[in-house]
């Protein structure tokens, strides 16, 4: 080998040992950077590739009845999601997803045709649709677990309770009102993801911490689906509209029952027009008719009348300026407890005329009506009772006899429980407690006084009217039952025309409202039927519903007959008397 060939070979040498040198630190400076300088945003970045934050919310709290029977629960359900970035055909798997879904195709691709590496596709959906889906194993589709709301009564109280949206907010009834209650915390955590980009674990016990509170109710499952049954038959029987039942404890103003019929699922509430969704028995107001006589005749008893005062009722014609005021049977002379009895709307005018617009008005504003009574359900209203001194005659004659005022189905079973209540009035109660979600009561409703609206005495003067008018020649004697002493009040209200101008001749709500035993009332009960044809007078079509509903929730609540001369022995055959 020549001198100059071995020269070059020693400088090629030391070439890629400068080289070599030289990538060796490099390589060090690089590791150096990435290790000390660079390793905290390598890190996060690294982190993001098999883990992501997401806000995780509690499962919503539980509606009960009075005795713990769910009305509103959470179940476990699925939500899908996507990963945008690895989804190949954004189009074949959008319809694929939609037709299985029920959602909007266009709209769904262009959620999978974004750059994200995250998105929600759909949130808890049936195991039926998430099994549909898996079967077709598509890339970039996952499945996490979440929660639904369920009613697992279905129909029962659904007008009370109402229904929660995809969300799980609250959107009608008590859900609704009661939305930031029922609802449960949130809390921003980090879950780690598989190397598709699913979700490999989320901290269940964090989900039980974050829970809502739930709340208990005084209604009586029992009760509500006895109600929710009979008034289904009575406005079938009558091909009505609608119509309400309300059960009431007289002593404490608890509801152990408000039933609407048309009925929905809260379950599918898609499925129906919203109209059904009102809780009726709160938002709307309805003239009252005959059975705000009751009132009337509470207020002149504590005037100075007495239950056998007088009243000439005019042979059933009573003229009043322009006006004509009829009574369905004519009478001559009647005492308080006839004018009840025989409901006489002239009879009224009469007593309402004696003691004064100003009286009367005050004992029904005092008796809660023309007021919100502040019940634990959206939408209240007030019913309409206008100022005494912008009453006309007529104005005055017809709210004695129930037209010309409206009133909420609340207000009125309100109003005829304090009679039944020795004259107490109380506040309606719906909320019985709130709890925790193990259990532990949070705040208890009691329940509470309103105020003292008449006297005890006068009180069982309305109650012995209220008890002829379900006896003998009475208008309400399809309520009358065996062993127990009923009192009672029967309405047939004519429905004011859309344009407020005057009165229907064919459309009527049908009302008996009253509550028994005579002595000692355990139950109020309120029946009231929109637009019943061929019968339309309450003592027809809502008398036999209150005597059913009573009749059945006293042999459910065990409460014994007054006395036994009223009981009927059945004797087997042989057997002696």
């Amino acid at each position: 080998m020549s001198k100059k060939t071995n020269k070059s070979i020693k400088q090629r040498i030391i070439v890629i040992q400068i080289l070599i040198v030289a990538s060796i630190f490099l390589l060090g400076a690089k590791s150096f950077d990435i290790q000390i300088f660079k390793a905290k945003d390598l890190a996060q970045k690294a982190e993001k590739g098999y883990s992501r934050y997401i806000t995780v919310k509690g499962e919503r709290g539980q509606i009960f009845d009075r005795n713990m029977n769910k009305l509103a629960t959470s179940i476990d359900a699925i939500s899908i999601t996507a990963s945008p970035l690895k989804i190949k055909n954004p189009g074949d798997v959008a319809k694929k997803l939609s037709q299985i879904l029920g959602i909007n195709q266009k709209k769904l691709q262009g959620t999978l045709s974004s750059k994200r590496m995250f998105a929600i596709v759909a949130k808890s959906i049936s195991p039926d649709e998430a099994e549909q889906i898996r079967k077709l194993h598509l890339t970039g589709i996952y499945f996490e677990n979440d929660s639904k709301r369920f009613y697992p009564n279905r129909n029962l109280s659904a007008q009370i309770i109402g229904f929660t949206g995809t969300d799980n907010s609250g959107l009608e009834g008590l859900e609704f009102k009661y939305n930031s209650v029922l609802e449960g915390s949130s809390l921003k955590i980090k879950v780690k993801k598989d190397g598709h980009g699913g979700i490999l674990d989320l901290d269940k016990k964090k989900r039980a911490e974050l829970k809502g509170k739930s709340i208990v109710l005084t209604l009586d499952k029992k009760i509500q689906f006895l109600s929710e049954q009979i008034l289904e038959k009575t406005v079938k029987a009558h091909q009505a509209k609608s119509g309400m039942v309300l059960v009431m404890r007289p002593q404490t103003g608890e509801f152990l029952s408000i039933a609407h019929f048309p009925q929905f699922n809260p379950n599918n509430f898609k499925r129906y027009n919203n109209i059904v969704f009102r809780n009726r028995a709160v938002t709307d107001a309805f003239e009252p008719g005959s059975a705000m006589k009751v009132f009337t005749a509470a207020a002149a008893l504590e005037n100075g009348f007495g239950p056998k005062s007088i009243f000439f009722c005019e042979n059933g014609t009573y003229k009043i300026g322009s006006f004509t005021i009829h009574d369905t049977h004519p009478y001559d002379w009647l005492s308080m407890n006839q004018i009840i009895k025989f409901s006489s709307n002239i009879g009224a005018t009469k007593i309402g005329a004696k003691i004064g617009d100003k009286i009367l008005h005050n004992y029904l504003i005092a008796f809660g009506f023309g007021n919100k009574t502040q019940i634990e359900c959206p939408g209240e209203t007030s019913g309409s009772l206008s100022p005494y001194q912008k009453w006309s005659k007529i104005d005055a004659s017809a709210i004695s006899f129930g037209q010309g005022v409206s009133v909420s189905a609340v207000q009125l079973i309100s109003g005829i429980s304090a009679i039944a209540n020795n004259g107490v009035l109380m506040k309606p109660l719906l909320i019985k407690k709130i709890i925790s979600s193990n259990g532990k009561n949070l705040e208890v409703y009691r329940p509470e006084k309103i105020r003292r609206v008449i006297s005890s005495r006068s009180a069982i003067h309305v109650k012995n009217m209220m008890r002829l008018a379900v006896e003998g020649e009475g208008t309400g004697t399809k309520a009358a039952m065996a062993g127990y002493t009923v009192c009672g009040k029967t309405g047939t209200a004519q429905k004011a025309l859309e344009n407020g101008k005057g009165y229907s001749k064919d459309n009527y709500i049908s009302i008996f409202a009253g509550f028994a035993p005579e002595n000692k009332p355990e139950l109020a009960i309120l029946v009231a039927i929109d637009e019943p044809r061929k019968q339309y007078y309450g003592g027809d079509v809502a008398a036999p519903a209150f005597k059913t509903i009573m009749a059945e929730s006293f042999n459910y609540l065990n409460i014994p007959p007054e006395n036994n001369k009223h009981m009927v022995v059945l004797l087997s055959p042989g057997e002696k008397n």
